[in-house]
């Protein structure tokens, strides 16, 4: 998809941080914008940035585990703008804390809304991609897709299934001679608020030594990139039809790390987290 001009783009957890820099992003570049997320005030404030740059734009609040309410809205912008083009699945939470210390229900959520939410877009926003006749699905891992480290079991097991799962999207709609594409992206530190936001167990912060917000204000000082470069950054891949877009010199490091040494990086990753406890 070399032209994004007059394009629909659909975007999941638009109310902040990379969803909001991709619709600032794909406003600029001429799309018309179907963004959603379960923050009304969030989706308030990028409509406000927005500022009618958008050809379009259309506002919906979505919680993106729910499958019957995602069906709902594909269907709803198709009904608005007439036919979708790309989906960006971008909606995501984190949870830390030992596996121990972490509830089943802790994994159904994380998984509901980073795996299922994914699953959900992408099954209902394909036929309408197929549809149109140019269609293109972006799902948003993260580096923990690449790599695991400790404390992030769920947000690891939900981003490592992102992954699998769009890998595969992608091998099938080659298979089958779809005119659908799929990437996954793996952003490395992005300054957004995700680590403030996340759900913490107390043995984390036990574990790091200090309250659960400091331990997630020691963590953001290693992101490095902004969404808006973020944002760009994916856009470019959309164009350019990668399979895999890797975010920031940090991801693609920890690439390389976890190709080259796939058991030894775990020690150093619990040797990070070690020396982040004892400052």
């Amino acid at each position: 998809m070399q032209q994004l001009d007059d394009k629909v783009a659909a975007i999941t957890g638009a109310g902040s941080g990379i969803g909001r820099a991709l619709a600032l992003e794909l406003a600029g570049r001429g799309c018309r914008l179907a963004i959603s997320d379960v923050s009304s005030e969030g989706l308030a404030e990028t409509e406000r940035l927005l500022g009618g740059r958008a050809r379009a734009l259309t506002v919906s609040v979505v919680d993106v585990a729910d499958e019957s309410a995602v069906l709902g809205w594909a269907d709803q912008v198709v009904a608005d703008h007439a036919r979708a083009n790309l989906v960006f699945n971008n909606a995501g939470v984190a949870l830390s804390g030992t596996v121990a210390a972490l509830s089943t229900d802790d994994y159904r959520w994380i998984m509901g809304i980073n795996f299922w939410g994914v699953v959900h877009g992408t099954k209902a926003f394909l036929p309408h991609l197929e549809a149109s006749g140019e269609g293109h699905v972006v799902n948003i891992s993260s580096v923990f897709g690449l790599t695991a480290q400790p404390l992030m079991s769920g947000y690891n097991a939900s981003k490592y299934a992102v992954r699998g799962f769009t890998e595969s999207l992608r091998q099938d709609l080659e298979l089958t001679g779809s005119r659908v594409s799929a990437t996954c992206v793996h952003p490395g530190g992005i300054k957004t608020n995700i680590a403030r936001a996340a759900r913490t167990d107390a043995s984390t912060a036990a574990a790091m030594g200090k309250p659960s917000d400091a331990a997630a204000h020691d963590f953001e000082k290693s992101f490095i990139t902004s969404p808006a470069k973020a944002a760009e950054v994916i856009v470019e891949g959309v164009r350019k039809d990668k399979r895999r877009v890797l975010i920031g010199p940090d991801a693609r490091l920890i690439d390389v790390m976890g190709r080259v040494a796939p058991a030894g990086y775990q020690r150093l990753m619990t040797g990070v987290v070690r020396k982040r406890a004892a400052r």
